[in-house]
């Protein structure tokens, strides 16, 4: 452990750069326990503050503009990536969306302090065609905050968290062999809750192509459009004779879909 500690010192700028590169592009990797050690180590004199939140912003900017251009770039299939590496992908989109609707750029000022918006908002930003220089601005002014946030209780506190390390010392090997079960084991576990949500959810799954067959077919299907605007305006295709509305109309516009045939629900 005390090899270990050695290291940080040593590698403190590296490890920083690292963890919160690797959080920015969305891996279960927690940047926040390090950004806050980091501001401890700078109230001990071991580091620079400056370089500090120079090297967290460094390393959030260069993740959040990769997301920007392969959203700007690929549209809405990057969000498929976001599925496969984040644990709760699908609320945070929609959640994003709304978002976005509601403050514009501004959202980019208080993304990171939300689980889950921090990774969707910057490929959110490319989608809508956002120009660059804003988003950096932006972008760049939200991650100032919440790297400032971090590592300035982390340097306000440093006596405190300075006795947690003595005592994280003093545990040794088996606090690594708790923290890192307990990670694994919260990934875990969500992981079987989500496989486990899109098992039911393909039950009940139909495809583009089953869905035209059944149209040309003539069979009489109902398909209602529940994408947020956003997302139509960036695509700018729909099904002819699709019914459009939000989800969180449909309890007040039920009653527009019909109750005699088949519904199809279309959604990101």
């Amino acid at each position: 452990m005390n090899e270990t500690f050695q290291f940080l010192l040593r590698s403190g700028y590296a490890v920083l750069f690292g963890f919160v590169f690797a959080e920015q592009l969305g891996l279960p990797i927690p940047a926040i326990p390090v950004l806050l050690a980091m501001g401890a180590l700078v109230g001990a004199g071991q580091f620079s503050l400056v370089i500090t939140i120079l090297v967290a912003l460094l390393a959030a900017l260069l993740s959040d503009v990769i997301w920007y251009e392969l959203g700007r770039h690929r549209g809405h299939s990057v969000l498929s990536v976001i599925c496969r590496i984040s644990l709760e992908p699908d609320s945070c989109v929609r959640r994003t969306e709304d978002v976005f609707a509601s403050h514009g750029a501004r959202a980019l000022l208080f993304a990171k302090f939300i689980p889950g918006l921090s990774t969707v908002a910057p490929p959110m930003a490319g989608i809508f065609r956002m120009r660059l220089p804003r988003f950096l601005v932006w972008d760049g002014a939200g991650t100032l905050l919440w790297v400032g946030a971090f590592v300035g209780t982390g340097y306000l506190f440093s006596a405190q968290l300075e006795r947690i390390a003595v005592i994280a010392l003093r545990l040794g090997t088996w606090l690594v062999a708790v923290l890192v079960g307990a990670l694994a084991a919260y990934i875990g576990w969500k992981y079987v809750q989500r496989r486990r949500f899109i098992r039911q959810l393909r039950i009940a799954r139909i495809t583009p192509e089953e869905l035209m067959r059944k149209m040309e077919a003539g069979e009489e299907i109902v398909v209602v459009d529940l994408r947020h605007s956003f997302e139509f305006e960036a695509d700018g295709a729909s099904v002819l004779g699709a019914l459009r509305f939000a989800p969180d109309e449909l309890d007040r516009r039920h009653q527009e879909i019909p109750r005699d045939r088949d519904v199809v629900l279309y959604c990101t």
